[in-house]
Order: structure tokens, then sequence, then C-alpha cells
């Protein structure tokens, strides 16, 4: 009966409240899925208890030449990037023993939870995941007295940094309840110290602001630029302070440069769906730009889950014979599923359901939710580190432009965010073929125009091999880049910083495809950032012609200036 069934739904959504919308049910099975196999497995109970007996044995021959301060050789070492141990301290007795009895563990817990014969892979997955995050938890240097910075500033320091910690602690969770940002976030006002770069917005729609940015050469490449973000956050993530503006960058390069500023949706917009998105937004800022820079192709740029939203829309277009675009980029943007990182381990029906009720409450999904799920997959740095330096050390992070913009956070329209779950994360139909849009299937094969992808190596949120899926689907000439960094700092690496790498290869339409793996050993190598090759790519795919800047918005043909950028809805919070 209805009424009973809403009854259900809202008692789901309490529960998914308390449960931060983790499953039990998911995690149960899984770890009675590996518990069971386990218990079967004679030979890996026999290899892991071999395991056991080795690491002890060597820790029992370590240890007493540890003990009068000569440990040579320990038996384990952190992994590679862990820099939980850097301290000075963890290298002298007692604290080195605790360090390897944890590493110990931590890797036990590893080969336990891996290649365990008849257990389903996805559970595999998950218990690893699930027991990483225990050990994380359990970790040494979260326990105040095993860790010796902690004792040693609290010797040092008479207890003032625990005070400190005490206060800092106090002043943030005021903030939260006052919802404010973190500590030190109001040193970057948006549209005064970043997002300031020349522009104004030339459209508005119930869903999206397009901002056209000043011209600022005497020519300009004929073909604009549209970017499209990601609706999780804010836009401004590729407009930073002047010295990290990808647009910026552009448009000092020559490019007329429009970009998209999402709305951040609350409960009246639990019915936007993702087909809104491309409508409302991709297509209406493609419509906007053509009317301002008529009779001109288009590169489009889409940027995570707005590369998603732009790879849909420019199949669509395909499909259709709209050919406004000159070219095609992708950053961090995935388009097939399958291998979506440790975001998709907990994503099955029983904790689909369980979100989906939980934003059928709500609306939408609360920033504190998606919050929380990114910094899972990185509780280390994210979570238990800045725990330890904020509350026990009594130091404060120091806020850069990029923190602040990550904590400057977006709602996600329940409709929407169901679809996106369900079409693209559970059911994978974009690259399966069963991506409808307008009652008929799109295919991203296709897209014809040049496509350039860039994708990071230490990606927690669009893995890299997942990213480079697209030249599985799509038939064109494909520039793939890989750069170093992560989600975000691989994606904002100006040239003026001088730091990183990237590998960068084309294939061209007809040759065979190659596995990442091998694309990786014949890509060349280069230092510094992917943007300039970006810029050379843009102007090798266009027609290469300068023109005279465009206007700025188009008063004849319905398009006034509404305001300077950034806006209003970047403002929304």
């Amino acid at each position: 009966m209805p009424g009973f069934a809403t009854f259900d739904r809202l008692s789901r959504a309490m529960f998914a409240r308390i449960s931060q919308g983790v499953s039990p049910l998911a995690v149960a099975d899984a770890w009675t899925d590996w518990a069971l196999h386990l218990e079967l497995a004679l030979g890996k109970q026999e290899a892991l208890a071999m395991r056991a007996a080795t690491f002890l044995l060597r820790l029992g021959f370590w240890l007493p030449r540890a003990a009068i301060g000569e440990p040579e050789n320990p038996p384990l070492r952190p992994p590679e990037g862990d820099r939980r141990f850097a301290d000075e301290g963890w290298s002298a007795y007692p604290f080195n023993a605790i360090v390897q009895g944890f590493l110990v563990a931590d890797d036990w817990w590893r080969e336990a939870t891996r290649q365990v014969p008849g257990l389903v892979r996805r559970h595999e997955a998950e218990v690893a995941f699930m027991a990483r995050q225990i050990l994380d938890i359990a970790a040494p240097t979260n326990i105040p007295w095993l860790n010796p910075e902690i004792i040693r500033r609290t010797l040092q320091e008479g207890g003032f940094n625990l005070l400190r910690g005490w206060s800092n602690w106090i002043e943030d969770a005021e903030r939260l309840l006052a919802g404010q940002g973190p500590y030190g976030a109001e040193a970057f006002p948006v549209g005064e110290v970043v997002a300031t770069t020349a522009g104004k917005v030339v459209y508005r729609n119930e869903l999206m602001e397009l901002i056209q940015y000043a011209p600022a050469t005497a020519k300009v490449t004929a073909e604009p630029v549209l970017i499209v973000p990601a609706w999780i956050m804010k836009y401004y993530i590729l407009d930073l302070t002047p010295e990290t503006s990808l647009v910026r960058y552009l448009v000092t390069n020559g490019h007329t440069v429009f970009i998209i500023s999402w709305i951040n949706p609350d409960r009246h917009d639990r019915n936007v769906g993702l087909d809104d998105y491309r409508r409302h937004g991709v297509m209406a800022a493609l419509d906007a730009v053509s009317r301002i820079v008529p009779d001109r192709a288009i590169h489009a740029c889409g940027y995570c889950l707005g590369g998603t939203i732009l790879a849909i829309a420019a199949a669509t277009m395909a499909r259709d014979h709209d050919d406004r675009l000159a070219s095609l980029t992708l950053l961090a943007a995935q388009t097939d599923f399958a291998d979506a990182g440790d975001l998709m381990l907990f994503l099955d029906e029983r904790q689909f359901l369980l979100l989906e009720d939980l934003m059928w409450d709500q609306g939408y999904l609360d920033t504190r939710q998606m919050a929380g799920a990114f910094q899972a997959l990185r509780s280390n740095e994210l979570v238990w580190s800045r725990l330890i330096r904020n509350y026990m050390l009594g130091e404060r992070d120091r806020m850069t432009p990029l923190s602040a913009w990550n904590s400057d956070q977006t709602r996600m329209p329940a409709r929407m965010h169901s679809e996106y779950l369900r079409g693209l994360f559970l059911e994978n139909r974009l690259s399966a073929g069963r991506f409808a849009v307008e009652g008929r299937v799109i295919a991203l094969r296709d897209i014809r125009v040049p496509l350039f992808a860039v994708a990071t190596t230490r990606d927690h949120i669009a893995p890299w091999r997942s990213v480079y899926k697209i030249a599985l689907f799509a038939d064109t000439d494909i520039t793939f880049v890989l750069a170093s960094g992560g989600h975000n700092v691989g994606v904002v690496n100006p040239p003026n910083q001088s730091i990183g790498t990237f590998q960068i290869l084309t294939r061209r339409h007809g040759e065979r495809y190659v596995d990442p793996d091998t694309w990786a050993t014949l890509a060349p190598e280069r230092q510094g950032s992917w943007w300039p090759a970006w810029r050379d790519w843009i102007g090798g795919v266009g027609t290469g012609c300068a023109a005279d800047p465009p206007p700025m918005a188009a008063p004849s043909r319905g398009l006034p200036v509404l305001g300077d950028a950034p806006g209003a809805y970047v403002h929304e919070r």
C-alpha cells in the first residue's frame, strides 16, 4: 500500500542519516563471504600463518639490535607515499618497534584480503578497503601516547599544544554549526582573491550561468572555447588565483573562453534530472555561444562529471548531425564505469536503495555526505593526519586556494544523482550502448571530432585506466595525456610552476587500439605542465585563423550582459 511504502522510505532515510549512507547489509555480506571462503581455503590459511611466523621471527632477531640503538634493515618499511612515520622520533626505540608491529599487521591483512579462492571479486575489494580503513584508524600515529611527535611536542610546550588543539576543535565545531567553511577559507573570497579573471555573465537559466571572459589580446583564435565543469563543486577550480587559472591562461594565449557556473541546488530542485544538465546546461550554453560567436565551431572541454555529460551531449549531437563542435576535451572524466575505483565498492542495489531514499527525503545529496565518501578514499591524508596536526599538535593547516575551493561544496539534486548512479555507475549504460537520450540510444563512436583526454596518475575518483577507456569507444583521433598528480592537482598545474610531468601520445583514426599499460611504455614523458601541449593541440585541430575578439554578449540576439563575473550562482551555499 502507498502509505506503508512511504513509511518504509522514511525509516530507511532516517537510518541512512545514522549510517552516513552506508548499508550495513552490504558490509556484513562482504565480511561473511570473505570469512567463509577463507575458512575453506586451508592452503591460504597455511600461507598466512607462515607469513606471520616469518615476520615475527625476523622481528625477534631485529628487536634486540633496535633496543641497543643498532636497528639495521627493519623487516618492513612503510609503503611509498606513506608519510605518517616520517618524523625522526619513529626511528628510535621503542617507537620503531611499534611501527614494525603495525606494518606486520598491515601487511598480513593486505595478504589476507586478496586472492582468497572462491571469494567474489567485488567482496574482495570491499573487505580490503574496509580493512585498510580499520588499520588507518588503529595506526599508532593516531594514539597520542604512542606517537613520539605528540609526546615530544607536549613535553616541550608543557601541554600548550593540547590546549591549542582543544581551542581549534571548539572553533571548528562552532564554524560547522554556523554553516561556515573551515578555518582560513575566508582568506580566499570568490571574486576578490579567486575567480578574478575579468568577464561578464551573458546567459542565465534556472540551472546555470554562462560567463564570457574579456579578451586579453588584440586578435583571438577564431573558434571559442566552452568549458563545462563538474556540478559537484564550484566552477572556479579552473579560475583560481591569477597564477593558477586555466581560464586566464587560455585568455592570455588568445582564446575566447566561456565557462558554465552551475547553481547550487536545494530541495526545490529534487526533480532536476541528468538530461536537464545536458539540455539546460551544455546545449543551452552551446546555443548561447553560437549566438555570440556565430558561424564558428566550438572547442568544448569538460572536467570530471562535466566531461561525462559533455561526452553524452557530443554523442547526441553527432547522432543528430549537429556539427557545431570543433574538438572535444575531457579532463579526468569517465565514460565507462566498470573500473571506476573505490567509489564503486559499496554501490550495489542495497546501497543504492539507501542513498535513493535519503535523497528522496532531503531532495538532494548533502555536501557533507559527498565529502565523507571522497575523504574515505584517502583517509590517511585527508582525515587522520589532519586531526593529529590540528587537535594534538595544535597546528593549523595552511589554507590554500585549492583547499578553500575544496571546502566550497555543492549539493546534488535527488533525481539527477539517482539517474547518474544507476544509469552510469551501476548499469554502465553509456559505454554498453544502452544510454538513451530523448528516447533514442547514443553511441560514443559517433563522435568524429578530434578528442583530447587528460587523466592523472594518482586519481582516486577517476582512475586513469578508467579514463583511458574512451580509446575503446570513440572512433576518431585521440590524444591521451597522463599527468602526474591527483584528480585536482594534476589538472590545475600551470606552466609557471614548472612542476610535475606528463606523458602524451596520439592515436590516429584507423590505427589499432593500444592497451593502457602498453600506452604508458610508448608515450614519451615531458617535464612540466600539459597546458601548453593542449594549447598547441587546440591550435592544430582548429582552423588556425585569427580574428577580432567577439563582442561581450549579444544584446541584439537576446543575450544582454547580466552582470560581472563570477556571477551570482557561485556565491550560493
